[in-house]
């Protein structure tokens, strides 16, 4: 099992990633002849600690996740690679009453809490890993992708960094 994510990381993680994601949409236009899409890191507010206070009420979630949606509501990096996004703990609670938690072999059930700009999913499981959809869809094969959440943000900044 990876390190519990820790909160201070994390911020620190999206300070870094804003100033990366400014550089970044600086020069897309000249380096992609079109305008970036929407490349932002959303800092959690009342708003997003309520929806997080209610997805725990609706089924238990990684503690992993609950310090995450304590400093970040939600990501859009729809301009690295094919597109990253984080969902709000909105979206996750929707989702969960839709779809329900994520069966992995030999895992404790997964939340789904983001996405590719391809429709796979990323789920969290209760032991902290990452696991990555090898389709577009909720009930197919998951694969494992990180060992942390921490983990998971380091590959999307390297992912952004190698954009630059």
């Amino acid at each position: 099992m990876g390190e519990r994510l820790d909160a201070e990381w994390l911020r620190v993680w999206c300070e870094q990633t804003h100033s990366a994601l400014a550089q970044l949409t600086q020069s897309f236009l000249a380096r992609h002849g079109f305008e970036p899409g929407s490349n932002v890191v959303e800092l959690a507010t009342e708003e997003s600690h309520r929806a997080t206070d209610a997805l725990v009420e609706l089924t238990p979630i990684p503690s992993d996740l609950t310090t995450m949606y304590w400093v970040i509501d939600e990501v859009s990096l729809s301009d690295v690679e094919n597109g990253y996004f984080v969902h709000p703990a909105s979206l996750v609670a929707d989702h969960f009453r839709e779809y329900g938690p994520i069966e992995v072999d030999g895992e404790e059930p997964a939340l789904v809490f983001a996405s590719d700009g391809g429709g796979h999913l990323f789920a969290l499981a209760g032991s902290g890993r990452i696991w990555r959809s090898t389709t577009a869809s909720w009930f197919g094969h998951f694969d494992l992708a990180a060992a942390s959440l921490q983990e998971f943000f380091e590959g999307l900044s390297r992912q952004i960094a190698s954009q630059l």
